[in-house]
């Protein structure tokens, strides 16, 4: 479903959601430029829209990283929205600010954006977003957000799309053990020293605003940065966001990151019973669960009490992939199909992380994979 025209397919449109420490946190609408007028008889159409969280490990990123031009573009010529938000980011945010950040934005979309889109002096004014209509997607870390969306947002979102999901499942030697050999995408071991500042306790808020470090200021806008080609690293990541996660999973302390729950370590307290004599797979995921506090369990997607309630859900997963595991996929395929969810799980042979950002991922998955993904959402969400 490529576009077909050099007519431009959509007018995009940034709004704050909400604000943190004085700071705005936005989220752009790609409005179908087939709808910016008003319908027969003056009617304003209500649109159905797919709200978009972005990758980066939650840990670096905006609404424009990573972005999905064959989603949004496909999702415009079927006249619906494609909405991409910024939310806040680890260090110092935690999994709770971040879904926070997820429930303030679904109470945006459903209760306060459409009086702002009609005082737009442009034809964007003739436009409304249908509350009743809205779906969620995300790739990779973005995932996780659409799961965390599944599970506690109102309006529930009609539809999920999680392609390379992170969250399917937490309580896995990628996520708990200390690594000392390449692991991810085969990229070099990192040194932690000149990430200290992005380290527990570090990352701590102790100081006056003024004297803050890096890792202690609240951001939800960390935009992707390389090395130029006469640097000794040309490529090289320059913003060293776009690492933390790497060195987190390589740590072994991610989930204490995500959860805020450093002292004692939530990680190292579930190593000790992965690294157990128990065979038994689910009596150590079992013994794990147990040791997460109460307040945390939300951030679990795998942990969900109410999975039966998740929306129609569609998994993309490549089986080669090295920075979220293809296992992640599967099991939370498995566990929504016991709970009786409609859910459906593509597994894309040989793939890496981040496949479909490939400069020949249209060739390769337009006519299939991506017609068939963005299908799968006009049907929920039209039905």
């Amino acid at each position: 479903m490529p576009a077909s025209s050099d007519v431009p397919s959509h007018t995009c449109l940034t709004l704050p959601y909400k604000g943190v420490d004085d700071r705005p946190v936005l989220v752009d609408l790609y409005i179908p430029s087939a709808h910016l007028k008003p319908a027969d008889g003056g009617t304003r159409p209500r649109l159905a829209s797919v709200v978009y969280f972005h990758g980066g490990g939650l840990t670096v990123g905006n609404r424009i990283s990573w972005f999905p031009h064959w989603l949004q573009r496909r999702l415009n010529d079927a006249g619906l929205v494609f909405i991409s938000a910024d939310y806040r980011l680890i260090p110092p945010a935690t999994g709770h600010d971040i879904l926070e950040d997820i429930i303030d934005l679904f109470a945006f979309l459903s209760t306060g954006v459409n009086e702002i889109l009609s005082r737009n002096p442009t034809d964007i004014s003739t436009v409304q977003l249908n509350p009743d209509a809205i779906a969620v997607a995300g790739t990779s870390s973005g995932g996780l957000c659409a799961y965390l969306a599944a599970m506690h947002v109102s309006p529930k979102p009609k539809a999920l799309l999680s392609f390379y999901g992170m969250g399917g499942d937490f309580l896995t030697a990628h996520y708990l053990t200390l690594k000392t050999k390449p692991f991810f995408r085969g990229r070099e071991m990192l040194d932690p020293a000149p990430f200290a500042r992005f380290l527990f306790p570090r990352t701590q808020a102790g100081s006056p605003p003024s004297d803050a470090e890096e890792g202690q200021i609240m951001i939800s806008d960390s935009p992707l940065a390389y090395h130029p080609p006469t640097s000794p690293t040309p490529g090289y990541p320059a913003n060293p966001r776009m690492q933390l996660t790497r060195l987190y999973l390589q740590l072994g302390v991610f989930l204490d990151y995500y959860t805020g729950c450093h002292s004692p370590s939530l990680s190292l307290q579930m190593r000790d019973i992965l690294a157990s004599t128990a065979t038994d797979g689910a009596d150590v995921s079992n013994r794990m669960k147990d040791l997460i506090p109460d307040e945390h369990l939300c951030l679990f997607p795998q942990l969900c009490s109410s999975l039966s309630d998740w929306p129609s859900t569609f998994l993309v997963h490549g089986t080669s992939d090295t920075a979220v595991k293809f296992d992640e996929s599967t099991h939370l395929h498995r566990i929504l199909q016991e709970a009786g969810v409609d859910v459906t799980i593509k597994v894309v042979d040989g793939q890496e992380h981040s496949f479909d950002y490939q400069k020949d991922a249209e060739e390769k998955f337009g006519a299939t994979l991506f017609d068939e993904a963005v299908e799968f959402l006009v049907r929920r969400l039209t039905a």
